[in-house]
């Protein structure tokens, strides 16, 4: 039985391949590549049909990170000009909300940037809850404010949180080389703390940072390991200003196979294509759906996204339709797993990005790679939606 064949049953059947198997994906030709997008899109759509859940980003705290993570343009020294601006009030976040609700947003996700809260912060966090949910007592709420304390991850779920993102973002044989102000035990025991408050984890990676495919493969295997319910996806937007400025070694088909790889290995789990979509994608988006099942509306946290009403056009035009706020986003099986973990008696269970970052923020140069050319003019810093003068793009 060949590759896909095998990768294909496995996932029917809720298996997840060798780490041989998933290498093999990353190393699949261009010739070859709708063959793996078919057989990714049998597993997803054994699992999650053609629902599309949707989720929207809030910036509750922008920019002047003390933590120097490479890829983020919150980061300490960054010289990326992006909005800065403190503690948003309750009412000012939730009127963000509740554009992206308005858009067909199941879950909104509630970002801080700086290496984790204080008790205060958590404080302000609740307070901004309370105000999103007096809109919409049904709405997600998945909370990203970096590195947990004691007894924090209680207070959220106590709270009404629902998830609590923390990513990954690169194996930890290389996780040295793009942070220095943390440790990836670090983000390791975060998201163990958060699963074992009883939250969902959502935990995922950032490809295109110069990473090899068994760098990928680490992580997105670490992932699967640690029992997160949901995986972003995020594919490195090269801020100028930071030190990945350069890096640009992803293509569309790149991104494609390790969408398909991420799905092979979480066959029934949320996989999210969170930033960098649009910038390396661009017109081979609607491919992406075909493998993952959920993806951010509108803008990202410090970037410009495709706007609201495209993603729907294109949802729609692919023959997908947004997943509803009764419909539960996992399978059965699933879902009483994570309810069984999430109790609240402490299971050793990634927005998306920097020390609080939930948002965006690769393999090596390879036939993929697009590293010659010139894409800098393509970020596109966010200037309007929370914290400025201007409508969100939602």
């Amino acid at each position: 039985m060949d590759l896909l064949s095998t990768l294909t049953d496995k996932g029917l059947r809720g298996e997840v391949p060798t780490r041989e198997e998933a290498l093999a994906v990353l190393a699949t030709t261009d010739d070859e590549l709708l063959d793996v997008v078919a057989a990714a899109g049998k597993v997803r759509r054994r699992w999650f049909g053609r629902r599309v859940k949707l989720n929207y980003l809030v910036n509750l705290k922008s920019g002047l990170c003390p933590e120097d993570c490479s890829y983020c343009s919150q980061r300490l020294g960054s010289k990326a000009e992006i909005l800065k601006y403190t503690w948003l009030k309750p009412d000012q976040a939730a009127e963000a909300a509740k554009a992206g609700v308005a858009g067909g947003a199941k879950r909104v996700c509630l970002v801080a940037s700086g290496r984790g809260p204080t008790d205060r912060d958590i404080d302000r966090v609740t307070d901004t809850m309370a105000a999103i949910r007096e809109a919409d007592p049904a709405v997600e709420l998945c909370v990203c404010l970096g590195l947990l304390s004691d007894n924090q991850a209680e207070r959220l779920k106590a709270a009404g949180a629902d998830a609590y993102n923390h990513n990954l973002n690169t194996s930890e044989a290389t996780y040295g080389d793009i942070t220095t102000t943390h440790t990836y035990a670090d983000r390791v025991d975060t998201v163990q703390k958060a699963h074992g408050a009883g939250l969902s984890a959502c935990s995922g990676l950032i490809a295109g940072m110069g990473e090899s495919d068994e760098d990928l493969v680490d992580v997105v295997f670490a992932l699967r390991e640690l029992g997160s319910d949901s995986v972003p996806v995020n594919f490195l937007i090269p801020f100028e200003g930071t030190p990945l400025a350069q890096e640009w070694h992803l293509s569309p088909q790149r991104c494609l196979r390790i969408l398909a790889m991420v799905r092979f290995v979480n066959p029934d789990t949320e996989v999210r294509i969170a930033g960098g979509r649009e910038l390396h994608l661009r017109t081979m988006q609607p491919l992406g759906l075909h493998i993952a099942n959920s993806i951010f509306l509108g803008d990202y946290l410090t970037s410009e996204g495709q706007a609201g009403h495209a993603d729907l056009d294109m949802i729609r035009d692919a023959g997908f339709e947004v997943e509803g706020a009764g419909e539960a986003t996992l399978p059965r099986h699933r879902s009483d797993v994570a309810a069984a973990s999430t109790s609240g008696c402490g299971s050793a269970a990634s927005a998306c990005g920097s020390g609080g970052g939930c948002g965006p923020c690769g393999g090596h140069a390879s036939p993929d790679d697009a590293s010659s050319e010139s894409h800098s003019d393509q970020v596109k810093v966010r200037r309007r939606g929370a914290g400025t003068e201007l409508a969100p793009n939602a």
